[in-house]
C-alpha cells in the first residue's frame, strides 16, 4: 500500500484546502440557475477594513472590498 492513499487528493495536487474549497464553491456558484446565481455571486463579496499603526496606535480604518470576480 502507498503512503500516498492517506493523503487527500487537493494535498497531493499540490492545492492547499482553501484552494480546493474555492474551486468547488466557483464551480457550485456557476451550475446555479437565476436569480440564484446572480445572489451566490453578491454573497461572495468581503468586506473589510484595514488599520495601519503608527508609534503602538491604529490609525483610522479604511473600508476594502474584495471581490473575486472583478
Amino acid at each position: 500500500m502507498s503512503s500516498n492513499a492517506a493523503v487527500p487528493f487537493w494535498r497531493a495536487a499540490g492545492m492547499t484546502y482553501i484552494t480546493y474549497s474555492n474551486i468547488c464553491a466557483n464551480l457550485v456558484r456557476n451550475c446555479l440557475k437565476e436569480p440564484h446565481r446572480s445572489e451566490a455571486i453578491a454573497r461572495e463579496k468581503v468586506h473589510f477594513s484595514v488599520s495601519k499603526w503608527a508609534e503602538g496606535k491604529p490609525q483610522k480604518p479604511t473600508l476594502r472590498s474584495d471581490n473575486p470576480q472583478d
